[in-house]
């Protein structure tokens, strides 16, 4: 089998109009459970940005099993035979994520008892990390629902944290990035960086103008985790 006789398209094994109808009927299917998903998601960013980090994940842990069997299983998976593939890496991260909650490892921000939530607020905001986390997280939680209104589609079926892969994925990514630091940062957000590429090589090939988005959070995302390790210096 000679490989270099495939292009991209060839491995996406459906139209740009069944795949976005299946975007939409997703939503549709489940509205209107949009609405609690996006106020747990500004829920979970309020709660990282003030220290709480651990309840954040476990806020995020089962959204990511329910895309991972709603969307992946249930629906995907009868457009690309990997969608069954695809959904046990998304249990398999939505499980890190529940561990990460309760044992707390890698977790950089603390919550400080004697302060209060402004205080905290305004300390983490000074990140170079945390404002790139903020920036991908609002992206994922206002950009996608926005992209679809303007696109001409009903609430209903617009893309939302919480019910859609991509906006899950950057929302997940962006609270990594409040949260975590150095190797645990890596770890924890593969999964997410991994996907938001392979949607947006997807998009390219369906011919969605939109799909350098996905790239610009990737890239944004790695230049927040360099800028938030710090190797230790000599004593």
């Amino acid at each position: 089998m000679d490989l270099a006789s495939y292009s991209l398209q060839d491995f996406i094994p459906f139209t740009a109009d069944v795949y976005f109808r299946l975007l939409a009927r997703m939503g549709e299917a489940f509205w209107p459970l949009q609405s609690v998903t996006l106020l747990v998601g500004f829920l979970a960013l309020f709660l990282s940005l003030t220290g709480r980090v651990r309840i954040a994940l476990g806020l995020l842990a089962p959204l990511w099993a329910f895309v991972g069997v709603a969307f992946f299983a249930q629906r995907y998976s009868g457009l690309n035979w990997a969608g069954t593939h695809i959904c046990w890496i998304w249990l398999c991260q939505g499980l890190l994520l529940l561990l990460l909650a309760v044992t707390g490892w890698g977790t950089a921000l603390e919550r400080d008892t004697g302060a209060d939530w402004r205080t905290a607020l305004l300390r983490t905001l000074l990140t170079p990390s945390v404002q790139a986390g903020l920036l991908i997280a609002l992206c994922g939680l206002l950009g996608f629902p926005l992209l679809g209104v303007a696109m001409g589609n009903g609430w209903p079926a617009v893309e939302v944290f919480g019910l859609h892969p991509d906006p899950t994925a950057a929302v997940t990514l962006g609270l990594l990035l409040v949260g975590f630091r150095g190797s645990a940062l890596w770890f924890t957000a593969l999964v997410p960086t991994l996907w938001l590429c392979v949607s947006a090589l997807t998009l390219k090939v369906l011919g969605a103008a939109w799909y350098p988005a996905l790239l610009v959070i990737v890239a944004v995302a790695v230049t927040g985790s360099v800028a938030s390790y710090r190797p230790r210096t000599a004593r």
